[in-house]
């Protein structure tokens, strides 16, 4: 009996650390993905923006940033957008107007109309890059993604995000918050 009772609880001491490893993916390694203030979006290369410019249609269009990080506006030529978040560009413009006396006391606004993409790598169905919409969330991107292959880790994943001109690794959850521009890594599962 009291073999029977060791080779049981060896065979529950065996299962429970096989249990933890597969908890222990290979993002748990990384260090928690640091929150984003969604309060504060900062233009990046790839978003485009609607610039409106009252009573001026030159400047007033869809423009895209480019890869330098600014926009190529009529009248203004290169103007620094990454970085800034839409009221900041705004004003951005509208003090380049008034230095170069285009334009008296001018009304500018800017909205987002397309962010830039997510990626989406590893145990998803359909790996690759998809558009960003605000508020979406590591499982809502998984779906649009094709959902979780049988193989994926699906606690946790590792997300790659551009935060002030430097790259950050972190691990988040499956409700984390993504920003235009993450790359996001599905990992697989030891079996």
């Amino acid at each position: 009996m009291r073999s029977f009772i060791r080779g049981l609880l060896a065979i529950s001491l065996l299962l429970g650390t096989l249990a933890l490893a597969a908890c222990s993916g290979p993002s748990s390694s990384l260090p928690k993905l640091p929150t984003a203030d969604a309060a504060t979006y900062r233009l990046g290369p790839g978003d485009q923006v609607r610039l409106i410019t009252f009573q001026d249609e030159q400047l007033t269009g869809e423009f895209r940033v480019n890869d330098n990080g600014t926009l190529a506006l009529p009248l203004l030529g290169s103007v620094q957008a990454a970085g800034l978040t839409t009221s900041e560009l705004a004003s951005a413009v509208t003090q380049e107007l008034e230095k170069r006396n285009l334009f008296k006391d001018p009304s500018v606004s800017v909205e987002v109309v397309n962010y830039r993409p997510i990626f989406i790598l590893g145990e998803v169905n359909r790996p690759g890059q998809y558009p960003y919409q605000p508020g979406m969330t590591v499982v809502s991107a998984v779906a649009i993604a094709g959902g979780f292959t049988y193989r994926a880790v699906e606690d946790q994943v590792s997300i790659v995000r551009n935060t002030g001109g430097k790259s950050v690794e972190g691990r988040a959850g499956r409700e984390t918050t993504l920003r235009p521009g993450d790359v996001i890594t599905v990992y697989e599962r030891s079996f």
